[in-house]
Parts: C-alpha cells; sequence; structure tokens
C-alpha cells in the first residue's frame, strides 16, 4: 500500500521532531503555516509597537522599513492591522467551528445511536439545513440581528454544523454495535453514561478533521461576511481590510495583498492539516 510521503528527518533531532516531520507533509507544512499565523497574531505587540486604530498624516505610504506593509488611506499601520486584525477573524473562526462542532457531534451521537424515529427526525433537520444557502442566510440574518463577535459566531455557528452530524452518525452506528456497548448496557448504564463513558471518546478523534476544517469555512464565511460590510468596525478583521483596501487597488496594492496572503494561509494552512490528519487515519485504520 503506498504510504504518505514525509520529510527526511535528521540524525540528532530530538524525538518528538522526529515523530512530527514523520508525519504527512501536508500535516507538516499546514501545521507550519498555522503556527505562523498563530504566532504573528498572538505576538502582534511585540512585532509592531504601532496602534491599528492610530490615525496619522502618512497616508498611502508604500512598504517600507518604517512600515513593512505600508499605511492605509487614513495613516493607519497595515502590519498593526493585518495582525490585530488575524485576532478577529481567528477568534470568530475557532468559536464558530466549536459551536457547530458540539452540536454536530451531539446530533450525529443521538441519531446514531438511538436510530428509528429519532435518527430520521434529527436527519431530515438535518438535510434541511444542508439545503440551506449558509452564506446567504448569513447576509440575511447578520443584516437583521446586528454585526458584533458574537452574532456572527452565533450564525455562523448555528449553519455549520451538519457536515459534523452526518460524519460522527455513521460512525457511531458502526461503535453501536460493539460488544462493549453491549456489555455496558447489560451492565445497567443508562444511555446518557454510555454516550458519555464509551461512545464520545470513541468518535472524538474523528472531530479533529472536521474541527479543521470548520474552522477554516468559519472564517472565509466571517471574511465574506465583513467584506460586505456586515463585519463588527470595532474589531476590525482581514476581510475588513479586503473591503476597505478594495477601493485603492490601483495606487495602494499593499492593502489588499497582505490581508489575503494572511488569510489564504491561514485556510490553506488549516485545509492541509485536516488532510494530512484524514490520511493518517485512514493508514491507521488500514493496518488494524
Amino acid at each position: 500500500m503506498k504510504t504518505a510521503a514525509t520529510l527526511p528527518t535528521p540524525w540528532f533531532a530530538p524525538a518528538w521532531l522526529v515523530r512530527f516531520l514523520r508525519s504527512p507533509i501536508s500535516t507538516v507544512v499546514g501545521s507550519l503555516l498555522v503556527l505562523v499565523v498563530v504566532a504573528g497574531v498572538i505576538l502582534a505587540p511585540l512585532i509592531t509597537h504601532a496602534d491599528p486604530m492610530a490615525l496619522s498624516s502618512d497616508t498611502l505610504l508604500e512598504p517600507a522599513w518604517a512600515h513593512p506593509m505600508g499605511t492605509d488611506d487614513l495613516g493607519r499601520d497595515e502590519l498593526a492591522r493585518v495582525l490585530y486584525g488575524g485576532r478577529a477573524s481567528l477568534v470568530i473562526g475557532l468559536f464558530s467551528a466549536l459551536l457547530s462542532v458540539i452540536l454536530g457531534m451531539t446530533i450525529g451521537m443521538v441519531a446514531g445511536f438511538f436510530g428509528g424515529a429519532i435518527d430520521e427526525t434529527l436527519m431530515r433537520i438535518t438535510e434541511a439545513f444542508q439545503i440551506l444557502p449558509k452564506l446567504l442566510v448569513a447576509v440575511v440574518v447578520v443584516s437583521l440581528i446586528g454585526s458584533g463577535l458574537t452574532n456572527e459566531v452565533l450564525v455562523i455557528g448555528l449553519l455549520s454544523w451538519p457536515a459534523t452530524a452526518r460524519v460522527i452518525r455513521g460512525r457511531v452506528q458502526v461503535i453501536r454495535h460493539e460488544e462493549f456497548i453491549a456489555a455496558a448496557e447489560m451492565s445497567g448504564a443508562s444511555w446518557l453514561r454510555v454516550l458519555v463513558r464509551h461512545v464520545a471518546p470513541n468518535v472524538v478523534s474523528f472531530l479533529l478533521v472536521s474541527a479543521s476544517l470548520q474552522v477554516a469555512s468559519a472564517i472565509m464565511s466571517e471574511s465574506f461576511l465583513s467584506f460586505l460590510g456586515l463585519g463588527d468596525p470595532a474589531h476590525p478583521s482581514w476581510g475588513l481590510l479586503l473591503q476597505q483596501g478594495q477601493l485603492f487597488l490601483s495606487d495602494a496594492w499593499w492593502l489588499t495583498t497582505f490581508p489575503g496572503i494572511a488569510l489564504a494561509m491561514t485556510i490553506l494552512g488549516l485545509n492541509l492539516l485536516g488532510d494530512g490528519v484524514s490520511g493518517s487515519r485512514i493508514v491507521a485504520g488500514s493496518r488494524r
């Protein structure tokens, strides 16, 4: 069987680095891209001392030593805005994904475990959510309830759980007939205890792939909303920076280039990470 390509490991590398480099290349590259983005966002105060909201007379300056990513039309430092803007994008992506994963896992476990009418009802609800045009619905709902980090997290999270639910349901349907589940039920354990103590630990690992893809999808959805002017202006994100920079495409290329690169690195890194983890699970499963 063809195995996933890995990077060469030097003989002097520590054990944890050897294990990391022996992971699929997509996992290594994806992890590094995500690490660079997250490190830049967290260490923003150490990377630049500029205030992302501070106005100045140095408007539309090209990238230079004083302003590595230039300035915008109001004289604000673009490097600071990209780094701090990443915080809003990542926060919305992480919490939206967390909400959707929790909902999807819960609904998928219940549907897969009980089957019958409960399964049919929950799957019909899932299909109803799946056929909704997610971005269009998100635009309408955010327009009605107002922009803000909390509203965006709720809207994106509540519209993104069906894919996770279907994956978990399929896995639980397999686990449901395992001997250790039957033993737990015969010992008198309640259905809730069986789900929490025996089923959940066996599906959590399958959420890793779903979670990474959900974060990437949520960041893209948030960027789309912000690009349409539905983001929170008090917490500028990469989507809002792209929306503001499009007005100066011919005069200030850097206003869209650098936020776009940051967004692309994050999405690519998360997708590669999810692909690598998925490939590792397939290979591991085939060896059992």
